[in-house]
């Protein structure tokens, strides 16, 4: 089963840049879209997929989290369902854009979900991802966090492998490019603060011994820097990917 977000879904939004980021996000993403009928796979709280409603595009959504698809419903309706990403509970050829929102790293097969997407998906319609790690921009959070590279797995959603999978499923390539930059601000005691609540997934398996090697020495370097309640701004930006059932 694809990584179930249920434990950070009440903190999700404010961890994840919430209604703004959403927003942001949706900008990238309608430009994109085919005409018609979009289903989000991942939808999460809902955040991407309320403002991309809010454009006039009918929005659907599916979630393997109950937790996270119940924040979805105060903003969607009931235009949800719950489900895997590898096993999407909708009838073939029947959406016009299938939308994957910084999703794909937490879906333990990618190739299976881009070929679900394809069997869902009208002639011509289009599978629009945000995706891969942002592009990395350091500050002294970055330096104080490196204690962490030590369990930060690779990402299974980076361009090679996404386009591999696409081709895979029968998709054909049509842009390669970058999300708009968005700036992100946290201070030192935020960002310890993020790793003792493990609001990222990468932390969650971690075992006593890999804590204490790891994420230890990491909050302590954080909560060590200088002004710790001072915001540091970083500018950041995801790959985002578009391809097309012909």
């Amino acid at each position: 089963m694809s990584l179930s977000f249920d434990r950070v879904a009440a903190c999700y939004d404010e961890t994840r840049g919430g209604e703004r980021r959403g927003r942001e996000f949706a900008i990238d993403v309608l430009r994109w879209l085919a005409p018609g009928t979009v289903l989000e796979v991942g939808v999460g709280t809902g955040l991407v997929a309320a403002s991309v409603a809010a454009a006039g595009t009918p929005v659907f959504g599916v979630d393997v989290s109950p937790e996270m698809a119940k924040r979805a419903y105060a903003r969607l309706g009931p235009r949800l369902a719950l489900g895997d990403a590898r096993a999407l509970p909708v009838r073939g050829a029947c959406v016009d854009s299938v939308l994957f929102v910084m999703v794909l790293h937490v879906v333990v097969d990618v190739p299976a979900a881009l070929a679900e997407a394809a069997r869902v998906l009208r002639p011509g319609g289009r599978v629009v991802t945000i995706h891969a790690a942002p592009e990395p921009e350091g500050s002294d959070l970055t330096k104080a966090s490196e204690p962490l590279e030590g369990v930060r797995v690779a990402r299974p959603d980076d361009l090679a492998a996404l386009t591999t999978a696409a081709a895979g499923a029968g998709l054909t390539a049509l842009h390669e490019g970058w999300t708009s930059p968005y700036t992100v601000s946290r201070t030192p005691h935020q960002a310890a603060d993020g790793v003792e609540r493990k609001i990222w997934s990468y932390l969650w398996g971690l075992d006593e011994a890999a804590w204490e090697a790891h994420a230890v020495p990491a909050i302590r370097a954080l909560r060590a820097l200088p002004e710790p309640d001072r915001p540091r701004r970083t500018t950041q930006r995801h790959r985002l990917t578009v391809f097309e059932m012909v």
